[in-house]
């Protein structure tokens, strides 16, 4: 008989009981489930609501079952519908009625709000640690790179010479503001709804400030109503998730260019590469592409939850059961690619003579000779447009800026001088560029130091 069905007089349809069961995934929430029964046991005792004796023959049955759990040796029934109906069916077959009493002041709605919680709780925690040994590996290879020289582009078109640090340093940011967004979304996650019952909370004089400290949260909810049916926080993680794996998508996309033979600036390493099955030459960098392929799918999720939360009355429906599967696809899915790409980083090999060359093609000079005639006088408008007129020449010549004489310069315009050689290096175009983040080695050991106190907070 269903824990629920006193005022039933059919049993479920076998089809619809497989339908709105929901154990076969949120089976993985059986340890949170059981922390916060017990916590709720133990506060049942000490407000007297239940025997003391109670609590302390429930506690230790729940303790039992989580162990039995967690060593292989439960099967969990579809036909109890979900983790909690389970856990409690399984704890009273084994300490008998008293165990009926353990849902005493509390609700399945409350009860899931809570487990859900709690286990965001711990894998945003976990997300954070995934992203701080990601953002080590770009410092790591920022450091070693700080003069290896290579284009900058906009619109995929070559723009101006900078550096590999300067730029792993621009995801190092990106990175650093998704754990800022996590630590927020934390917050809002670490409030605790047991006490909401099914909407209107509960006429035992339970104590939610006692559950509140033993499970770990820093609030309690406010609104018996918001706590059952609020997923913000769920939604709050999807995004901040979607943001990563957006983050990691750009970064992916990158490599599987620079990988390429006509870029050619890295080389991924054959344990995050595979072949073709009939072109014996292909290296694929597989594994980059299928992060950026799984972007998609975590922004799925978000969707997925924003679109089962549009419309709903309060309190809470039995759409909200919807919510789990995505979340826990998002969780999983941002983790794994977090963990891939950390050493996918750390091992490719980089291919400074190719991105040097990269940064010396494409006049990517051509805003620092432009630079040089404003700092002689020229007005900057009027540089732009002799460099511009320089390019075309030099482009219908298939000469570099640099290879120009002189005198060919001067015929555009009298303000060059022989130190312009000197001034439109690859070096000096970027070593010149020290304004705060900019691409300079100085400026970017900066960033790098700044970088490391950035991430001591999350630690």
């Amino acid at each position: 008989m269903k824990l629920w069905g006193g005022r039933f007089q059919k049993s479920t349809d076998k089809l619809a009981e497989d339908f709105h069961s929901s154990i076969s995934f949120d089976q993985r929430l059986y340890r949170q489930d059981i922390q916060g029964s017990i916590a709720h046991a133990r506060m049942l005792g000490k407000c007297r609501i239940i025997g003391e004796d109670e609590a302390q023959a429930i506690i230790a049955g729940l303790e039992q079952v989580l162990a039995d759990i967690e060593a292989g040796k439960v099967e969990f029934e579809v036909g109890a519908e979900d983790i909690h109906m389970n856990v409690e069916k399984i704890l009273t077959e084994r300490i008998g009625p008293v165990g009926k009493k353990l849902h005493t002041g509390r609700s399945r709605n409350d009860q899931v709000a809570l487990d859900i919680r709690m286990y965001l709780k711990e894998a945003t925690r976990r997300t954070q640690e995934l992203l701080l040994g990601l953002e080590d590996t770009l410092l790591r290879l920022a450091r070693e790179h700080l003069e290896t020289w290579m284009p900058g582009y906009t619109h995929l078109q070559k723009g101006q010479p900078i550096t590999l640090a300067h730029h792993l340093m621009a995801y190092f940011q990106m990175f650093l503001r998704d754990l800022s967004r996590l630590e927020d979304c934390h917050g809002r996650t670490d409030v605790m709804p047991l006490g909401s019952g099914a909407l209107a909370g509960t006429t035992f004089p339970i104590d939610r400030e006692m559950v509140k400290k033993e499970l770990g949260f820093s609030q309690i909810t406010a609104n018996s109503l918001d706590g059952v049916s609020d997923r913000d926080f769920a939604i709050e993680f999807c995004a901040s998730a979607s943001m990563i794996m957006m983050h990691l998508s750009r970064l992916s996309e990158e490599l599987i260019l620079w990988s390429s033979g006509e870029f050619a600036f890295i080389s991924m390493d054959d344990a995050y590469s595979t072949g073709s099955s009939i072109m014996p030459q292909k290296k694929n960098p597989d594994v980059a592409e299928l992060i950026r392929g799984k972007t998609g799918r975590v922004y799925g999720d978000l969707i997925s939850l924003l679109t089962v939360m549009k419309g709903l009355p309060l309190a809470y429906n039995k759409d909200m059961q919807e919510d789990k599967e995505a979340l826990f696809d998002a969780i999983d899915t941002v983790h794994k690619c977090l963990l891939l790409t950390t050493p996918m980083l750390q091992t490719m090999e980089v291919r400074k003579d190719n991105m040097g060359q990269g940064a010396r093609g494409g006049f990517t000079n051509a805003t620092d000779v432009a630079d040089y005639l404003a700092k002689k006088g020229v007005p900057f408008r009027e540089a732009h447009e002799i460099v511009g007129r320089l390019v075309l020449y030099c482009t219908q010549k298939q000469v570099a800026l640099e290879e120009l004489p002189l005198a060919e310069f001067q015929a555009l315009s009298p303000a060059f001088e022989a130190d312009l050689y000197d001034f439109i290096t690859v070096e000096h175009c970027v070593r010149a560029r020290k304004v705060p983040g900019g691409p300079a080695p100085e400026m970017v050991a900066q960033a790098i130091a700044a970088g490391e106190q950035a991430l001591a907070r999350y630690r």
